[in-house]
């Protein structure tokens, strides 16, 4: 079915601000009106067509229709590959590796993978199947959930060129509110763990008064 008048006008409008005047396209979809992407696909099937700018006086909408549009782009039948789940959900189970990191990996590997959002639904419905969960009914600030992060972080000195030394990276979570604490020390000797504690505590108290839903705080001695 042929485009109305005034679509064809628009698109002539495209090409006469692009070929012609050699606007950006973000400056043609702001002028016209139109998304950034649309005027880039009139302008490649112009170039397609070997268009140049003015369009040539007998050129009516219809033959210009038909040689923006005529002839269909083959459609890609490429199936794109998707992820091993069962060696990402093994990859999971390392210290630091998160879903994001092994999503960047894929996409250096296949670049015209899935999106990161169909990446985390994937897996969420394999690791369904996969493991044995036990369901618990949580009311919110009922429990605190503490921990070392298990992994050491680096603390440069002041220039930032060397690591001085290395802190253990306290963390907790105050179930279903998303509150947490975290904080470096030196060591998880039981002295820093009950400081850490006591600290945690009172800074927890203050968020929930201030709705503040992250902490930090470095106490390396």
């Amino acid at each position: 079915m042929s485009r109305p008048h005034v679509a064809m006008r628009k698109i002539r409008d495209v090409l006469r601000l692009s070929i012609g005047e050699g606007l950006s396209l973000r400056q043609i979809g702001a002028s016209l009106h139109i998304p950034v992407t649309t005027a880039g696909d009139y302008v490649r099937r112009a170039k397609n067509a070997g268009l140049s700018w003015p369009l040539p006086d007998d050129l009516d909408d219809d033959s210009l229709e038909s040689m923006l549009f005529g002839s269909p782009e083959p459609v890609s039948t490429q199936i794109r590959p998707m992820p091993d789940w069962a060696k990402v959900h093994l990859e999971l189970r390392r210290p630091h590796v998160t879903r994001l990191l092994l999503w960047y990996e894929y996409k250096e590997t296949f670049p015209d993978g899935i999106g990161y959002s169909q990446f985390c639904e994937h897996y969420k419905h394999f690791a369904s199947k996969v493991d044995v969960v036990m369901r618990q009914n949580h009311k919110a600030g009922e429990r605190l959930y503490v921990d070392f992060s298990g992994g050491k972080v680096p603390i440069y000195n002041n220039s930032r060129t060397e690591i001085e030394t290395e802190a253990e990276l306290f963390v907790s979570a105050l179930g279903v509110s998303a509150l947490i604490y975290a904080e470096a020390l030196s060591s998880q000797e039981l002295m820093y763990w009950i400081e850490v504690h006591v600290r945690n505590f009172e800074y927890l108290g203050d968020r929930c008064e201030s709705n503040v839903l992250f902490g930090w705080r470095l106490n390396i001695s």
